[in-house]
């Protein structure tokens, strides 16, 4: 007996849209600053052509779009503040501008979600660090990762860590 429903696609669990929000922030957040372009057009891009569209055949991923977006809003709204919590995390001798632009991207993600308690901080630090692996797969990037988004999730949001 066929329930109808054989051929019809699972949809992504909450926890897969919320990854691919933040793989699509990081993308759009390094695009608005290699091709200079507001935030709103790069969000419109990837809502209209990017986020759960089909390409040369294959679809891309759904994800949590209400997600996506207030990534890149507050990544643009806080960037400074981040930028700055970033770099104290970071070597004296690599300030953020000195740094691969794609982990750039990452930093600022994480550091808008980091700002705010709507996620806690070792879920953010642990899904970015593995997207930073699925850009960088030698491992070196994601240990770099996760040894600065752990100083910046300390500053930011201290009382998440205990005494």
């Amino acid at each position: 007996m066929s329930t109808g429903t054989e051929n019809t696609p699972k949809r992504p669990d909450r926890r897969a849209l919320s990854t691919a929000a933040r793989m699509y922030a990081v993308q759009a957040l390094f695009q608005m600053e290699a091709a200079g372009q507001s935030s709103n057009k790069v969000r419109s891009e990837f809502q209209n052509w990017r986020i759960a569209v089909e390409y040369e055949g294959e679809n891309t991923p759904e994800a949590d779009e209400k997600l996506f977006s207030r990534i890149v809003e507050d990544a643009v709204t806080w960037q400074s503040k981040i930028d700055q919590m970033t770099d104290r995390a970071l070597v004296a001798k690599w300030p953020i501008d000195r740094i691969d632009p794609v982990l750039r991207a990452v930093f600022r993600a994480a550091g808008a979600e980091l700002m705010t308690p709507a996620t806690p901080p070792k879920v953010a630090i642990t899904e970015y660090v593995r997207i930073a692996q699925a850009f960088f797969d030698d491992g070196k990037e994601s240990k770099f990762v996760n040894a600065v988004l752990d100083h910046m999730a300390r500053e930011a949001r201290p009382d998440a860590f205990g005494a």
